[in-house]
């Protein structure tokens, strides 16, 4: 769906109303456009990249980074692909810059990911980077090849990546100032491949390491990972594999597809599973597998990104809002895209308990967090990032579904 023109063609109010409107106002609106960010064309649209981060640093300070126009380019290697990402730290309330910087990057996916300490990752070609609110980079891993994605426990202290490598025996070593290096591959080294690892966030040291055909992902706690495996074609058995050895079913789960296993804290994890009619739900869980709750989706909402409070407490699901449900018989259009709605579920209960509208459509993700305390949610929506508070404990209402 690369290159899709958006229609802006109007759509029935009664269609619209659901995503136009935040359940609450927001506490504060902080301007982007004079820092320099301006909507993404048309033409980024379906291609699901990566073109702008929001994150909570402190409480009152917020990381925004997004791509800043220009010429694109190309080095030797056709698959790379520079660009440029612009960095600032805003200070709440007022908006007032704290520190800012403008960072080279070589392709279009995920490149950053927040730390629960004020800390953040970044990543560019073979090599993570440590960063702080002063937006100053420390070398953190590299890795023999480009590193294409990487994945975090609920606590950020095991990291799942995949690269794109020469075949090589598996080796690490630990370099100067703490940082880690898994080993160069030999001269001699076999065709690429994609290597999948599993290290401690701390010392970089590598705990499991698999070789793949495809990018893999793993939902992770401090324990181990968890595998999918189908048992008969409307149910699965989810069970957590121990780093160190050995395994442990978590339990069973009706659905009629693959499901989507996320670790939302180390013992609660939440499954985006299919129903026999093709409709999906949420249903959250234990890893002692005691059925928590399980709740129906809107049809015509899709490609959801989850974003999860410090603490578990809050569930923030950002989906695409189409003029209809989509299924084999109506497929997904962007001419057919009303909006970007984030739905905030109570972890407790999974009750939708906030809904507000994203402006500018971003399929890729990156416009949503949640801060350490889990009490406010920033948005970036029409042209600012509005902050709105979360509720809360023993104050959820359910926001009455459209």
């Amino acid at each position: 769906m690369g290159g899709m023109r958006h229609k802006d063609a109007a759509a029935p109010e009664a269609v619209k109303r659901p995503w136009m409107e935040a359940t609450e106002p927001p506490l504060m609106a902080l301007d982007v456009e004079s820092l320099g960010f301006y909507p993404p064309g048309a033409y980024y649209q379906g291609q699901r990249e990566s073109l702008v981060s929001l994150d909570f640093l402190t409480e009152n300070r917020i990381l925004f980074t997004f791509r800043t126009p220009g010429l694109l380019h190309r080095s030797a290697n056709e698959e790379e692909e520079e660009r440029q990402i612009r960095a600032v730290v805003l200070r709440l309330p007022t908006g007032a810059v704290d520190a800012e910087a403008v960072w080279t990057l070589h392709d279009h996916a995920r490149y950053l990911w927040m730390l629960k300490d004020g800390h953040f990752l970044l990543r560019d070609l073979n090599d993570l980077k440590l960063g702080d609110a002063s937006l100053t980079l420390h070398p953190f891993l590299h890795f023999p090849g480009p590193l294409l994605w990487l994945e975090m426990d609920p606590d950020d202290q095991v990291l799942l990546t995949n690269s794109h490598e020469l075949q090589a025996s598996e080796q690490s070593r630990t370099g100067a100032g703490g940082q880690s290096a898994i080993a160069d591959s030999p001269v001699d080294a076999g065709p690429p491949e994609i290597v999948l690892r599993v290290l401690q966030r701390a010392t970089g040291q590598v705990m499991l390491v698999s070789r793949v055909h495809n990018t893999v992902y793993l939902p992770l706690n401090a324990r181990g990972y968890m595998q999918t495996t189908q048992e008969n074609p409307r149910q699965w058995r989810l069970t957590l594999h121990d780093y160190i050895g050995g395994s442990a079913s978590v339990g069973a789960l009706a659905t009629t597809c693959d499901p989507r296993v996320d670790f939302i804290t180390q013992n609660r994890l939440l499954a985006t599973a299919c129903n026999p009619d093709g409709t999906i739900r949420l249903a959250a869980m234990s890893t002692t597998g005691r059925k928590l709750w399980d709740v129906p989706t809107a049809p015509n909402q899709v490609w959801p990104v989850l974003f999860v409070s410090p603490e578990g407490s809050w569930l923030a699901r950002e989906t695409l809002f189409m003029t209809h449900p989509i299924d084999a018989f109506s497929p997904l259009s962007f001419d057919d895209v009303l909006g970007q709605v984030v739905d905030v579920y109570d972890m407790a209960t999974g009750k939708v308990v906030e809904r507000v509208p994203a402006s500018p459509v971003l399929d890729g993700g990156g416009n949503v967090a949640i801060s350490p305390s889990g009490k406010r949610l920033a948005v970036l929506d029409g042209g600012s990032i509005k902050i709105y508070e979360l509720p809360g404990s023993g104050a959820v209402q359910e926001v009455r579904r459209h």
